[in-house]
């Protein structure tokens, strides 16, 4: 994990934090009472509800250092896009149009909360790169694995 921002509105903190508490007070102690209730079966070389326990119990852990990172790199920015200032940015809606004249609308945000299904794109995604710091009637390349396509953006929220 890098010490770089971490990009988060509102709305996402507040879901990784009752996730990271839910870890912390429910889940965590529920694993633990399994590897204890496992420990009491005997051998535990041939016990496969420990070794299953002991496993749940490191994806826990993973998980929980993974989300106190991100809080802890947390960089907020706004639910309701980024101060309009005309430029892309992360927090701001873009309406692109591509070389088929179809237009599209993503929001920018931040790794974490991507989800291109709801057109929500990271700003490190090949769109979302290519996109930052560019305003309505930009034209703009995008570098993607299936190859390169030009986009114009139209409008910035």
């Amino acid at each position: 994990m890098t010490d770089r921002p971490v990009y988060l509105t509102p709305e996402a903190r507040e879901k990784l934090e009752e996730e990271l508490n839910h870890l912390n007070k429910v889940t965590r102690v529920e694993v633990a009472n399994r590897i204890a209730e496992a420990k009491e079966l005997g051998d535990l070389s041939e016990n496969s509800e420990y070794h299953a326990a002991r496993n749940e119990q490191s994806f826990v852990v993973g998980r929980i250092r993974e989300l106190e990172h991100i809080l802890r790199h947390a960089q907020m920015i706004p639910s309701e896009g980024a101060p309009n200032t005309g430029f892309v940015q992360i927090g701001s809606t873009v309406t692109v149009r591509d070389e088929d004249d179809e237009e599209e609308t993503y929001r920018i945000r931040g790794s974490v909360e991507a989800n291109p299904r709801e057109h929500i794109i990271s700003n490190e995604s090949p769109i979302g790169k290519a996109l930052l710091g560019k305003k309505a009637g930009d034209k703009v390349t995008v570098q993607s694995p299936a190859g390169s396509y030009k986009l114009v953006v139209v409008k910035v929220v």
